[in-house]
């Protein structure tokens, strides 16, 4: 825990986000120091689940994602663990390119195959929640009345087990990229068990940065307009998005891209935004250089007070840290602590 005015705010720490040697940095090893170092509750990824289920198989070969029969004991040995540090898992992460596919088609059936075996992991490590990504799947909808119809139809199966859906804008979306989107989404699905995951880099990365200029800023406008718009954005969510709607708040910074990224997708058709999210972000006050404060400032203006979760992706992490993961997640723990008394300065 720690507070923002006073009130006690609950602390997680997304297991994707600590380690880079798979070797050494078991996930075991990941939940000892993220709970020594303070936090409460991890976001749970299922890369992690997949590492940690071949280790203990004790098998070379990799275990299939939609293999689910094979991942729900793995799920329940990792509620062992985590009711070992004290730990709760808050959320089963990253669910992508779900909602928005043409009814009937062969992508839209597995997109609910799959979002029926996550909710069987999700029984089995003890989570109600499970985080959903804006796609940014191409021959998708573009419209937001039909993803609202889906993640309707997916939250009344998940009604049934108590289940909630978290639902994060990712900036390089095909559609959905802004928190703005992803609220609209929200609101025309019209389920108490959809809410918001708000992320400081999705919205300060897509609203103000960019990883493909060279001041690291979008530049379709001068800069006093594209201080003006953000901060006007952020006003607007601190009054219109009503605190219960928002789940939980991801935290993390982004290094500026230097030199810029190429303004197209790479290989694997990832676009400039999603190579920037896994390899830039820091933690707060480590490097990086989008307006976080003012993204956490907006958020806490709604009244919110639950869940706040550092998620980061960094690949100079190992020459700063280099193994030990314990000052790493202190760090982490503190940086909160400081970006929570900015956000309150003027809150």
């Amino acid at each position: 825990m720690t507070e923002f005015m006073g009130q006690k705010i609950p602390v997680c720490y997304a297991s994707c986000s600590i380690g880079h040697d798979e070797s050494k940095h078991t996930l075991p090893a990941k939940l000892k120091a993220i709970a020594k170092a303070g936090f409460n509750a991890i976001e749970l990824s299922m890369p992690d689940i997949l590492t940690y289920g071949q280790q203990i198989s004790k098998t070379k070969s990799e275990i299939d994602p939609k293999d689910y029969a094979t991942l729900r004991p793995v799920g329940q040995e990792i509620r062992k663990l985590c009711e070992k540090h004290g730990l709760k898992v808050l959320i089963l992460q990253p669910f992508a390119n779900f909602e928005g596919w043409p009814k009937g088609s062969e992508e839209r059936k597995d997109a609910f195959e799959r979002a029926k075996g996550w909710m069987s992991i999700m029984d089995a490590v003890g989570t109600d929640m499970l985080q959903i990504g804006s796609s940014d799947a191409e021959g998708i909808s573009s419209s937001f009345d039909d993803m609202a119809s889906d993640l309707a139809e997916l939250a009344d199966i998940f009604a049934e087990k108590g289940f909630k859906i978290a639902y994060e804008n990712w900036c390089w979306a095909t559609y959905a990229p802004t928190w703005k989107d992803v609220w609209d989404i929200v609101k025309r699905a019209d389920r108490p068990n959809i809410g918001l995951c708000l992320d400081t880099f999705q919205s300060a990365g897509g609203e103000w940065g960019s990883p493909t200029t060279k001041s690291g800023l979008i530049e379709d406008v001068d800069k006093s307009e594209l201080d003006k718009r953000w901060k006007a954005s952020c006003e607007e969510l601190s009054r219109t998005i009503p605190p219960e709607k928002i789940f939980f708040l991801q935290i993390s910074d982004a290094y500026k891209v230097e030199p810029p990224l190429e303004d197209k997708p790479d290989e694997s058709g990832l676009r400039p935004r999603g190579q920037w999210s896994h390899d830039y972000r820091p933690i707060p006050y480590d490097g990086g250089y989008l307006p976080i404060e003012d993204f956490t400032r907006a958020v806490f203006q709604t009244g919110f007070r639950s869940w706040v979760s550092v998620e980061v992706f960094d690949a100079k992490g190992p020459e700063k840290y280099g193994d030990d993961m314990g000052p790493f997640a202190k760090k982490a723990f503190s940086s909160l602590q400081k970006l929570f008394k900015a956000a309150e300065a003027t809150g």
